[in-house]
């Protein structure tokens, strides 16, 4: 692991700590241990699987995206990818992490690294566009009761729903722009260069124009088949109702009732778009906060801290692990790789 992510990783063990510090204040954790108990395993598993649909629906996409670039992919390598990803935007701030490493692991396979970028670029724009108009829609059509749940956390939920609006329109400008993603490509090799970081080299700089170029060819080809586009939206809006429904099945599994489906998923997708880009490893500590008074009028006394352990659990930390493993595993089965070369 490189010193940047180790360091990321320390600072995500240290919000853990803090948080279970936050989590355990105040609480009487017997309680939530019992409410954790009364919870029905059908709903649990159901729940877990949820949770790792969510991550495979976007290697799915991924996979599919690749063959729609003619590219040949294995299914299950792009799943990997998709698990590596999220390990590595678990623990780097606002996520950022996870794509240059998916990109990296895509190359090593023998993926072209402008169609590799396409993708990568595709679903995450794909993805953040799906959050804006989920973002949007709530804001139109919820607004009276989006206040009363999320109280003083409203304008987090403004300001993270800004910022995904602003991500959107760079990942567009960028994509539609081939002169400006050329530049973008040169100007970072001659930073670099500046830096002493990287060499002068002639040949290297006409490949990074004719892997701009081919980003380009590959964005024009997308862009002609708006059906596959449509395709991956519908996916996309799948997996993100996916891990807002694992709330609902825990509300269910602990017995609740009152509150349907609808409001219990859109309470959750309020309290993911307004901690999405915040500048924290898998928003950390701010996500339980909130979660804890958006959540305060749907879950009552001590299941409110039991259904957030569980929610939180396996929404974040159970595919963290999973994804961590699936991680030391492409970086066991690369170095055996190089060893045997």
């Amino acid at each position: 692991m490189k010193r940047k992510n180790l360091i990321s990783a320390i600072i995500l063990l240290l919000l853990m700590l803090l948080t279970f510090r936050v989590i355990v204040k105040g609480n009487d954790m017997g309680a939530v241990a019992a409410a954790v108990q009364n919870l029905n395993t059908d709903y649990l598993v159901a729940a877990a699987i949820v949770a790792l649909f969510f991550i495979v629906a976007e290697g799915i996409m991924i996979w599919y995206l690749l063959h729609a670039l003619h590219e040949q992919a294995n299914l299950f390598r792009c799943i990997g990818y998709s698990f590596v990803g999220f390990f590595f935007s678990g623990i780097t701030p606002s996520a950022t992490g996870g794509q240059p490493v998916q990109l990296y692991y895509m190359q090593k396979d023998g993926h072209k690294v402008s169609n590799s970028t396409v993708v990568l670029m595709v679903v995450a724009l794909v993805y953040k566009l799906v959050l804006v108009l989920m973002g949007l829609g709530i804001l139109l059509f919820y607004h009276a009761p989006l206040e009363a749940f999320l109280k003083n956390y409203m304008y987090l939920y403004y300001l993270g729903l800004l910022l995904n609006v602003l991500l959107v329109g760079i990942l567009l400008f960028v994509m539609i722009s081939p002169s400006c993603f050329k530049k973008l490509v040169v100007g970072g090799e001659n930073l670099l260069k500046r830096l002493h970081i990287l060499k002068g080299s002639g040949e290297r700089t006409e490949k990074l124009v004719e892997m701009a170029d081919q980003y380009h060819e590959a964005v024009v080809f997308l862009g002609k088949n708006k059906r596959k586009i449509a395709e991956v939206m519908v996916g996309t809006i799948l997996q993100r109702c996916s891990v807002f429904f694992l709330t609902y099945l825990i509300y269910r599994g602990m017995g609740m009732e009152g509150q349907s489906m609808l409001t219990v998923m859109i309470v959750q997708a309020s309290v993911y778009i307004a901690v999405d880009m915040l500048p924290l490893p898998g928003a950390q500590g701010i996500t339980e906060m909130m979660y804890k008074t958006a959540f305060a009028q749907i879950f009552p006394g001590a299941y409110l801290t039991a259904s957030m352990c569980v929610t939180r659990g396996l929404n974040f930390y159970f595919l963290l692990i999973v994804s961590a493993i699936v991680a030391i595993a492409y970086h066991v089965a690369g170095k055996k790789i190089i060893n045997c070369r």
